[in-house]
C-alpha cells in the first residue's frame, strides 16, 4: 500500500521537532516526571501559534491527528495546564536559541532590514492601564528581517515608547557577523547607530532626516534598488499578524515577549517548508 504524502502541517511538526532536539535536552532535569519531553512541549507550543488557537482547542484537535502525534512520539494527550506550565518554564534564552537555529533553514544574503510594528495586548483593559498608569496599550516589536528569504533573524520587544535609534544598537551587537548591510528608515538616523554598524563590519543604508539640502543630497545618493528591499520588513510584519494574530494572548509582559519570539520562530519554520 502506497504511503500517504506528508501534509505541510506534518512537515512543520517534523522540522520543529528536529530543531527542538538540537536546542535542548530531552528533559529539564534528572528529577523530571518524564511523562512528556521538552521537545514535545516545544513542538506543541509552536503548533498552537501556527494554528492561532488556544491550548484547549489545539489539544482537542490533536486527538484526531494520529500522524502528528506519531511524529513526536506523543502517546498521551497532555492537559491544557501542562502546556501552559511548560510555556512558563521555558526561558526566553531557549526560544532565542531556537530562533537562531531556524534561520539556518533558510538561504540568507546578509542584506537585513530593520523596522518596528505594533502588536495589541488583547487583555489590557482601560481600567487596568489607567490603574497601573500605563501610557501605551501596544507592544513595540522591532524585527531584523533578511530580504532574500524573509527570515526573522532577531526580535526586540518593549512596552515603552523607546525610540528606534535606541533599540537598534542591541540588535546590531547581537547579530555581528550575520548582517552585511543594514537597511533602515529615518527613525534609525543616528550617528551612534551608523558608527556602531561600521565598527562591527556592517554597511548602514539608513535614510537621513532632511534638515538641510545636504541631507537631501545624501538621500538622493542612496542605492534606491537596494534600499527598496526594506519593504520586506512590512511584508513579514503583515504575514505575522495575518497568520498568527495581530495581538498576544498572554496577560503578563514576559509571557507576551516570549509569545512573539515563538511567533517569529514559527514563521521561519513555515517559510522553510
Amino acid at each position: 500500500m502506497q504511503a500517504l504524502p506528508k501534509s505541510r502541517l506534518l512537515r512543520f511538526v517534523e522540522q520543529a521537532y528536529h530543531l527542538a532536539r538540537r536546542a535542548v535536552a530531552r528533559y529539564s532535569s534528572k528529577f523530571s516526571k518524564r511523562r512528556y519531553t521538552l521537545h514535545q512541549h516545544i513542538v506543541l507550543l509552536c503548533l498552537k501559534v501556527r494554528k492561532n488557537t488556544t491550548y484547549r482547542t489545539l489539544l482537542d484537535e490533536l486527538i484526531e491527528m494520529p500522524r502528528i502525534r506519531s511524529a513526536i512520539d506523543l502517546e498521551e494527550i497532555p492537559s491544557p495546564s501542562t502546556l501552559c506550565k511548560a510555556f512558563n518554564r521555558l526561558k526566553m534564552a531557549v526560544w532565542r536559541v531556537l530562533l537562531n537555529l531556524s534561520v539556518t533553514l533558510l538561504p540568507t544574503n546578509g542584506v537585513i532590514g530593520i523596522d518596528a510594528s505594533g502588536f495589541d495586548r488583547s487583555h489590557a483593559s482601560k481600567h487596568y492601564t489607567k490603574r497601573t498608569k500605563l501610557t501605551i496599550q501596544q507592544l513595540k516589536v522591532t524585527l531584523l528581517v533578511d530580504t532574500r528569504s524573509n527570515a526573522v533573524l532577531d526580535v526586540h520587544v518593549t512596552t515603552t515608547r523607546k525610540h528606534d535609534s535606541r533599540i537598534a544598537p542591541s540588535l546590531i551587537k547581537r547579530n555581528t557577523g550575520e548582517v552585511a548591510i543594514l537597511l533602515g528608515d529615518k527613525g534609525y538616523d543616528d550617528q551612534k547607530v551608523r558608527a556602531l554598524a561600521r565598527e562591527t563590519g556592517v554597511r548602514p543604508l539608513i535614510k537621513h532626516r532632511e534638515f538641510s539640502s545636504l541631507h537631501k543630497a545624501w538621500n538622493a545618493r542612496l542605492d534606491a534598488d537596494l534600499y527598496g528591499q526594506r519593504s520586506q520588513n512590512e511584508t513579514v510584519n503583515s504575514r505575522l499578524k495575518r497568520k498568527y494574530g495581530a495581538f498576544v494572548r498572554s496577560r503578563r509582559w514576559w509571557k507576551q515577549f516570549r509569545e512573539l519570539v515563538v511567533g517569529c520562530l514559527t514563521h521561519n519554520i513555515d517559510k522553510a517548508l
